[in-house]
């Protein structure tokens, strides 16, 4: 009996160390299995983060490039492009009541003209030196040739030119001393005045007195 007390208290012991040794194996495996388990979700978290962090730059950055790169450029402020200068730096200009006298061709040949193209005429009741004869209705069709007079840029004359007081006071261009007038009503670079009436006369010159 004792022996069989003995023997069934040791198998009991025994039963008790078996399951107690299950269930610590239990707890260590079912701990291990959570462990791993939030190891794993942990990473896959992790993973997810960074996938989603490192996705969504570049995303936003490819769509921005492709947004700048659809859109057309504009120039913010248009600059406008100022004129030439003079490459002398320095412009001249001829006093006020200066009279450009040129050497002009013509249907008859080179003759003397104003830088407008109008041709001078002399008038044969004028004397060399002497005041203009052409005033009042004869200077309205036959007007004056007025200012201060100057050779143009490219032409030598010659003879010289002068200033004469006219009626009123007016000052009038003269060449070699013989008043200079206009015909009314005359095309630039025409010769329509030279015979009238046999009393006026163009200024002959040639080629030879233009230097440009």
């Amino acid at each position: 009996m004792r022996k069989s007390g003995w023997a069934a208290a040791t198998g009991l012991g025994s039963l008790v160390l078996l399951l107690a040794a299950c269930g610590g194996s239990s707890s260590s495996s079912n701990t291990a299995a959570g462990a791993a388990s939030g190891t794993a979700s942990s990473t896959a978290l992790a993973t997810s983060s960074a996938s989603g962090s490192s996705s969504t730059p570049a995303s936003a950055s490819a769509s921005g490039k492709a947004s700048k790169a659809a859109s057309p450029h504009i120039s913010a402020t248009p600059h406008n492009t100022a004129g030439p200068q003079p490459s002398s730096g320095t412009v001249t200009f001829n006093p006020q009541g200066t009279t450009i006298m040129i050497v002009q061709h013509s249907a008859i040949g080179w003759v003397l003209a104003e830088a407008n193209g109008q041709v001078v005429y002399t008038y044969s009741k004028d004397t060399k030196n002497g005041a203009p004869t052409c005033t009042g209705s004869c200077a309205s069709q036959w007007p004056p040739v007025t200012g201060t007079p100057k050779a143009g840029p490219a032409d030598t004359f010659p003879g010289s030119f002068g200033v004469v007081k006219g009626s009123g006071g007016v000052e009038q261009v003269t060449y070699e001393g013989r008043p200079l007038y206009t015909y009314a009503g005359a095309k630039p670079y025409v010769t329509t005045g030279n015979g009238v009436d046999n009393e006026w006369k163009v200024v002959p010159l040639s080629a030879s007195d233009i230097t440009g």
